[in-house]
C-alpha cells in the first residue's frame, strides 16, 4: 500500500465505499484468517476497516507528517491487528484494531519528529502527543482564575495531569523546542574541546541488569512450564502445535491428525488455556511480590 507524491483522496473514497461487518461476518472471517490462512477474507476485514485507520490517521496530521505517509503506517497497523487478533477473546475486530493503528501512526511521527529519536516508552508518548494540548488548558485556566503561573509550577502541573515524573516533562519540553545538533559539536570554542558525543552514558544493560532481567524471565518460565504441566497430554499437544510452532499448524489440521472436529480441537484450546489461567492465578500471591505489585 505505498503512497506516493501529494495526497491522493481516492483510497479514502474507495474506503468510504467498503462494506460494513456485522459482527458475525467479522467473526467468520477473523477465524478464517487464523485458522486457514484465507487471504481473501484478510482482504474483506483490512478493506472493511480501512476508512477507521484513515480516520484515525487524519487526527495526526498536525504533527506536519505527510498524509500519505499517515495512512501508511495506519494501514500497517490495521494489518498488524489482522494477523495478531484472537476471535476467541469476544472482542470487535474493530475495538481491537484501533490499538495498533495508533501506536503505528504515533511511532512514525515519533521517528520522523527529529533525527533524535524522541523517546519510546509509554510515559514519553504520553507527553509528546499530550504535552502541548495539556499545557494550553493549564495555562487559560489560570489565567481565567488571574493566578500568575511560572514555568517550574506549569511543569509540575503538567506531570501530575499527564502521571509522568518532573524531569521528563523538562526533557520532553526541550526535545520539542530545541533544534538537533550533531553530537561531533565540540563543548566549547578551544580546538581540542571535547564533543558531546563523549559525554553520553553508555545505555547497554549493566551486569546486575542482566542478571535480574534474566532471572524474571527464568521465573516467569517457570510459573508458565508449571502450567502446562497442569495440563493432560492432548491438551499439551494442542498447544504447542498451536502457539509454540514457528508456524502454527490450523485447527483442521490437528483436527485430522487427531481424529477431531476442527470445532472440538478449538473447544479443547480453549479449555487447556483456562486451565493455565487458573494455575497461574493460584500463583498470582507470588507472581505479584515478585513484580513488586
Amino acid at each position: 500500500m505505498a503512497l506516493d507524491g501529494p495526497y491522493d483522496r481516492t483510497l479514502s473514497r474507495t474506503a468510504m465505499k467498503a462494506e460494513l461487518l456485522d459482527a458475525e461476518t467479522e467473526l467468520k472471517l477473523a477465524y478464517a484468517w487464523r485458522d486457514e490462512r484465507d487471504e481473501e477474507a484478510l482482504h474483506r476485514l483490512i478493506t472493511a476497516y480501512m476508512r477507521l485507520a484513515i480516520s484515525m490517521a487524519a487526527k495526526f496530521k498536525r504533527y506536519g507528517a505527510p498524509m500519505n505517509d499517515l495512512i501508511q503506517e495506519a494501514g500497517l497497523g490495521l494489518m498488524k491487528a489482522a494477523d495478531k487478533f484472537d476471535p476467541d477473546r469476544g472482542v470487535r475486530f474493530s475495538t481491537y484494531a484501533v490499538w495498533w493503528i495508533k501506536a503505528s501512526i504515533q511511532d512514525h511521527v515519533m521517528r520522523n519528529w527529529s533525527m533524535v529519536r524522541t523517546g519510546s516508552t509509554s510515559s514519553q508518548k504520553s507527553l509528546f502527543f499530550n504535552m502541548r494540548r495539556v499545557q494550553a488548558r493549564l495555562e487559560r485556566e489560570a489565567a481565567s482564575r488571574g493566578e500568575p503561573l511560572d514555568r517550574y509550577q506549569l511543569r509540575e502541573m503538567i506531570a501530575t495531569e499527564v502521571g509522568v515524573p518532573l524531569h521528563d516533562v523538562e526533557m520532553m519540553e526541550g526535545r520539542l523546542s530545541g533544534s538537533d545538533f550533531s553530537l561531533n559539536a565540540t563543548q566549547s570554542t578551544e580546538d581540542e574541546g571535547r564533543e558531546w558525543i563523549d559525554a553520553l552514558e553508555d545505555d547497554a544493560p549493566q551486569a546486575a541488569e542482566t542478571v535480574a532481567h534474566q532471572h524474571d524471565i527464568d521465573a516467569l518460565r517457570g510459573w508458565l512450564v508449571d502450567a502446562m504441566t497442569k495440563l493432560n497430554e492432548r491438551e499439551q499437544f494442542i498447544l504447542r502445535e498451536r502457539k509454540m510452532r514457528d508456524t502454527p499448524r490450523t485447527l483442521e489440521d490437528l483436527g485430522n491428525e487427531l481424529g477431531l472436529s476442527k470445532e472440538r480441537v478449538r473447544q479443547l484450546e480453549a479449555a487447556a488455556f483456562a486451565k493455565m489461567r487458573k494455575s497461574l492465578e493460584a500463583e498470582a500471591t507470588e507472581i505479584h511480590e515478585f513484580l513488586g505489585h
